[in-house]
């Protein structure tokens, strides 16, 4: 059927995605769950991972070709994987985030720190615009006992993007979780926040699937169903 990439966001390794994953492979698509550079617990070296690092293990993953789905801090590097080698991505798509504009920065608070860990409580991290809707004390415990710290490389750093065009023809789907596809919209209109603003050069698709900003948790069939119908387009 399709051949899709499954690349998760802050904190969190392919473990993230293995309720999508597998049924996914039961609908028949060959499904890579990747842990990006600097996110593997056991890389003595992982703080060293930069966004562009992330973006070119994405690509070598890709093969000749695939659908890349990306969740959350991930769409950073799954956009400028997109720009390194549009060619290879059939479709991207993004679950509860967006490609995002050359120099921005997803965590510019982070200052002369060497990596970003998962804030200490949950009330933070709703605090951030993280919607925890959906999740049960169980899932909420394996994230805690799961989440690696981010390297400042990847959360603090700008996302650098090139002068060509062919980025923007890569087929795009935004699903959209914490915020309805109609809010999205209208931010993407009005430019502000800058998360939304390189929306208005992509013709993307917009799918709604209410919950909070991890559908691969909170509602993991339904989220893979719509992967699953985004990847035959």
């Amino acid at each position: 059927m399709a051949r899709i990439l499954l690349a998760p966001g802050f904190w969190l390794g392919a473990w993230a995605w293995d309720e999508v994953a597998e049924h996914l492979r039961g609908l028949g698509d060959e499904v890579t769950a990747l842990t990006l550079p600097g996110l593997d617990p056991d890389d003595p070296d992982r703080l060293s991972a930069t966004l562009e690092t992330q973006a070119r293990a994405i690509v070598a993953a890709a093969g000749e070709s695939a659908v890349l789905v990306s969740h959350s801090g991930a769409g950073a590097a799954a956009y400028m994987a997109t720009d390194l080698a549009p060619e290879v991505f059939s479709r991207a798509i993004y679950a509860d985030t967006a490609p995002m504009p050359d120099g921005f920065v997803l965590n510019p608070a982070l200052g002369d720190a060497v990596d970003f860990p998962l804030p200490q409580t949950w009330e933070e991290v709703e605090a951030a615009g993280n919607s925890l809707a959906g999740l049960d004390d169980a899932q909420l415990a394996r994230f805690r006992e799961r989440a690696v710290s981010v390297p400042a490389g990847v959360a603090g750093r700008p996302i650098s993007l090139s002068d060509s065009a062919a980025r923007l023809k890569v087929p795009t789907t935004l699903i959209c979780t914490s915020y309805p596809s109609e809010l999205v919209q209208q931010l993407r209109d009005a430019g502000e926040p800058p998360l939304f603003r390189e929306l208005r050069n992509i013709d993307a698709e917009y799918l709604d699937l209410p919950t909070g900003h991890w559908p691969m948790w909170s509602k993991p069939i339904e989220l893979a169903d719509l992967i699953h119908e985004a990847a035959q387009r």
